[in-house]
């Protein structure tokens, strides 16, 4: 697999990372075999550090240092919030215009952490497809831009004002998990890292990396009519 290289100077460099794909080894997933950090390194020939990480469903930018020292200082601002994430989802039902979300979430260890998300409506879809009790399917176009970085943050917050993404697992709705994958043979969770902003830690200039959506997402936002240039113009 050749990952796409989105963003590359003598400090970082940045991966628009396919869903489905690990950053790196992990114990609760003995199934994978191919790993951003390890398919990186071999691309470029060179050893790569993870500043953050995405989840395996989620795809987008994803952004490595290429030395140790703007590794520390990278990863300090991102513990400071001293960066600007945004992402695409593509969520149930109609949701309001804009939300904010400050809803604590819990750690594995039972540790409650803040957590802030804001969400922006940028499209709404009706498909003329019964569900359930409705006679038509809703959804949602949403752009997300979490001020802290939870665990799952995003995929809790959304399902916890009972929108939940997509094909998300185990924080989604299994219905219309089932609904997408029988009827469109889709199961790719459809959340996407499409912005990640901070100043250089080198060069002390801003820095935007964008990264594009994927085909599988392309093919969503097709089948509801929902177009990307509608997402740009009220940016």
């Amino acid at each position: 697999m050749e990952l796409e290289i989105v963003y590359q100077d003598e400090e970082y460099v940045a991966i628009n990372k396919p869903h489905g794909l690990l950053v790196h080894r992990s114990p609760i997933a003995k199934d994978a075999t191919e790993f951003a950090l390890q398919l990186l390194r071999d691309q470029i020939s060179q050893s790569v550090y993870p500043v953050h990480r995405l989840d395996r469903k989620t795809g987008g930018v994803l952004l490595f240092t290429l030395n140790e020292n703007t590794h520390k200082l990278t990863q300090s601002l991102f513990a400071k919030s001293e960066t600007k994430k945004e992402y695409w989802a593509l969520v149930r039902g109609y949701t309001e215009d804009y939300v904010e979300i400050d809803y604590p979430l819990r750690k594995e260890n039972g540790t409650l952490q803040e957590a802030f998300t804001s969400f922006r409506t940028v499209d709404r879809a009706e498909l003329a497809i019964p569900f359930g009790r409705y006679k038509t399917s809703r959804y949602s176009l949403i752009k997300a831009c979490p001020t802290t970085g939870r665990m799952h943050q995003i995929r809790k917050h959304l399902s916890h004002i009972r929108h939940p993404i997509i094909a998300d697992r185990p924080h989604g709705c299994n219905k219309q998990n089932k609904f997408f994958k029988q009827k469109w043979q889709m199961d790719t969770m459809l959340l996407h890292a499409c912005l990640l902003q901070f100043v250089h830690p080198i060069t002390k200039k801003e820095l935007i990396i964008k990264a594009e959506i994927q085909p599988e997402f392309q093919r969503m936002l097709d089948l509801m009519g929902m177009k990307l240039s509608r997402i740009n113009s009220k940016d």
